[in-house]
């Protein structure tokens, strides 16, 4: 796993799947040399504000509402100072004063969880160089961990000591509040429901003479999407299945592709199935398996039926212009002068 991937791909993984389920999440990310730090909010998968750790505000990102009442500023510069300290700390710990790099990549994620109007634990990972640093939960009064770190005796206590007493008494409670804020002032968002645009695409491989057949299901929202390839009914075997993740859009909206490679023998039948919650019913698709002839027939046909108009047009201009010109040339001619004779 990457650096850059670390916790993002982390963050994805943890937003809840279940309906009435939600999540708010903040990310932080520290690069040693740096006295500064970016961070950013995500409610389930909407990216709803970003912090500067400079200058200690936190800016919303795409509300339509009033929000200064959703987040408290006093919380938000201790969360901030507390973060930065985290990082340097363990900057100190895991990289001796005697070496120097200058790419030292720090990550941390906190989220907290409601379902069903029922409060959650509250989770907090950190990385250090796109690898698991430690891990705590805290949950109806029980505190959890895993520290991948080496620390002594007396830091481990000191540190999960620390730790607790702040996902107790200020983390938990900060992110539960500012998740029920924003569940109220963001409501609108987290209910919007955007149909997939489904295809199935044949593409040939002249090379191998296989083919690949892909189902694309692109700008649909929430991100939770069924999609599955069939074989005569049966759905293909997954280790026959390529790609299947889930791709974020520009837009906000998601996009998934499944691929099968086929080949030109294959008298099979594929159609793709959908389900999502924006569909009142699972949709299905198929595609013919001489559809890619027949279309190259037709582009084909097109082409030879433009080229044969034009080609007649032009003739029938120059034909038109000649005659034309032949009639203006008779026209101007001075008529002929007869002389009469006498014997």
């Amino acid at each position: 796993m990457t650096t850059a991937c670390a916790l993002v791909c982390f963050i994805l993984l943890s937003v809840s799947v279940l309906a009435g389920s939600h999540t708010l999440t903040g990310l932080a990310t520290y690069i040693r040399g740096e006295s500064a730090f970016s961070a950013s909010l995500m409610l389930d998968d909407i990216t709803v504000g970003y912090y500067d750790s400079e200058t200690k505000i936190y800016f919303a990102r795409g509300n339509t509402t009033n929000e200064d009442d959703v987040i408290d500023p006093n919380i938000v510069r201790t969360a901030g100072a507390n973060v930065l300290n985290h990082f340097q700390k363990i900057s100190h710990l895991l990289k001796p004063a005697n070496e120097t790099e200058s790419y030292e990549v720090h990550q941390l994620v906190t989220f907290c969880e409601q379902s069903d109007n029922n409060l959650g634990q509250i989770t907090t990972k950190t990385a250090y160089q796109g690898s698991t640093f430690d891990e705590l939960h805290f949950f109806d009064g029980k505190f959890t961990y895993q520290l991948f770190s080496n620390y002594t005796e007396p830091e481990k206590i000191r540190n999960l000591e620390r730790s607790k007493s702040r996902l107790e008494n200020f983390y938990y409670p900060a992110c539960i509040k500012m998740l029920t804020n924003y569940l109220k002032t963001r409501e609108t968002q987290l209910n919007r429901k955007v149909k997939p645009l489904v295809r199935l695409i044949q593409k040939a491989n002249s090379d191998s003479g296989r083919s690949r057949l892909s189902c694309l299901a692109s700008g649909f929202y929430p991100r939770h999407i069924n999609l599955t390839l069939f074989r005569d009914g049966q759905p293909v075997s997954d280790h026959e299945i390529t790609g299947g993740d889930l791709l974020p859009n520009a837009d906000g909206t998601y996009q998934m592709r499944k691929s099968v490679e086929i080949s030109a023998a294959d008298k099979h039948k594929y159609t793709c199935s959908v389900t999502h919650l924006s569909l009142d019913n699972t949709l299905d698709f198929s595609e013919s398996k001489n559809q890619p002839v027949i279309l190259s027939v037709l582009i084909v046909l097109a082409l030879v039926l433009v080229f044969g108009t034009g080609v007649v047009i032009y003739i029938y201009i120059r034909r038109k212009r000649r005659a034309d010109s032949s009639r203006s040339d008779y026209s101007a001619a001075p008529p002929e002068e007869h002389t009469e004779t006498t014997a």
